[in-house]
């Protein structure tokens, strides 16, 4: 008999506005802000308030600062395209960056880990939908060693499955903490539910029915709070990541542009659902675009909007969820293989 392999099972949620790890004992968000590290490092001026650096990464020879407050104390770097995913040198950084959050809040990990990685939809389809699976789980899986600050740490990636990230927020609704379907919500899985994923850079539509995405209903258009940040930033006096930072810290006045950023995200809802919305059993609204419109986007999906929980991590704890199912479904597979099996897997 095969002995299953004891690995730690997250969520990874790779945002544009932060990256979000979540598992067995919770989740945590990292800001998806990254500087090439310069020399000047000025911490305390007389009469000023002591400055505190951010996280410093250094991997492969490279040196980034990552996280919050990175693009005050470098050169702001700012890659929104895709091809960040396939494994950029400031996305290992920031990637680093996450786990080592993770690390200090529950704990470094002292197993191989087990990711289940959500995508935008616009890498999941078409003629390179396969090709950007493989590129992301080719840098992700592996050993990875980087320090950040003073410390030195370690982790090896044994296991990338990929998946859409509005995936993750539909089985989040659908499943429970073990992986298991709420028993009110199972029929929904076989129903229709729609998903609306408001993030940082993009909006994402998702439509399940019978357990198989609706193609027509299903699709992504970059109108996501990196939006709305635009019309703020007339002149481009700031990088995008700056106004993030303000507008998490609720010291950005975006009441003028806000009903403007919400007839974009409306419009393209319109344009792919239009009123078939009607006929869904739920339409759940998640991202940190749902938090800035929670009080107004669900009122257009009325007596259909769910908004989990907290809508942020919503993503990468569904994503946490359904690897656990993917998993525990692979290990009986395995067992039932291993009772047909003629010989013993000489691996035991």
């Amino acid at each position: 008999m095969t002995t299953e392999k004891t690995l730690l099972n997250l969520g990874f949620d790779p945002g544009n506005g932060a990256l979000k790890f979540y598992g067995p004992r919770g989740g945590l968000q990292t800001l998806s802000q990254i500087a090439a590290n310069g020399a000047h490092g000025v911490t305390r001026i007389t009469g000023l308030r002591a400055s505190k650096p951010p996280m410093q990464i250094q991997v492969d020879g490279r040196s980034f600062y990552v996280g919050e407050g990175a693009h005050d104390w470098g050169r702001p770097v700012e890659s929104l395209d895709y091809e960040r995913l396939t494994g950029t040198p400031e996305m290992i950084a920031m990637f680093c960056g996450a786990l080592t959050r993770y690390a200090q809040a529950f704990g470094a990990p002292d197993v191989p880990l087990a990711l289940t990685v959500g995508l935008p939809h616009e890498m999941m389809q078409g003629d390179d939908a396969k090709s950007n699976a493989a590129a992301v789980k080719s840098w992700m899986e592996g050993a990875h060693t980087w320090r950040a600050d003073d410390t030195t740490y370690s982790t090896h990636v044994a296991e990338v499955r990929v998946t859409s990230q509005a995936v993750g927020a539909l089985f989040d609704y659908l499943m429970d903490d073990e992986g298991k379907f709420v028993p009110a919500r199972k029929a929904h899985f076989k129903s229709e539910v729609g998903v609306l994923s408001v993030g940082f850079n993009t909006v994402e539509l998702l439509v399940v029915r019978n357990k198989t995405a609706v193609q027509r209903f299903t699709a992504g258009a970059t109108v996501g709070v990196r939006r709305l940040l635009e019309l703020v930033n007339r002149g481009n006096l700031y990088s995008l990541g700056e106004l993030d930072t303000r507008l998490r810290a609720g010291q950005l006045d975006v009441v003028a542009q806000l009903p403007v950023w919400e007839r974009e995200i409306t419009g393209f809802v319109e344009k792919q659902w239009g009123a078939t919305w009607r006929r869904f059993s739920a339409v759940l609204l998640v991202g940190g675009g749902a938090i800035l419109l929670k009080d107004t986007l669900p009122l257009r999906f009325t007596g259909k909007a769910i908004v989990p929980d907290n809508p942020v991590l919503a993503i990468a704890r569904g994503l946490c969820k359904l690897g656990l199912t993917q998993r525990k479904r692979t290990k009986a597979e395995s067992q039932d293989d291993d009772k047909d099996a003629d010989v013993q897997d000489p691996s035991d």
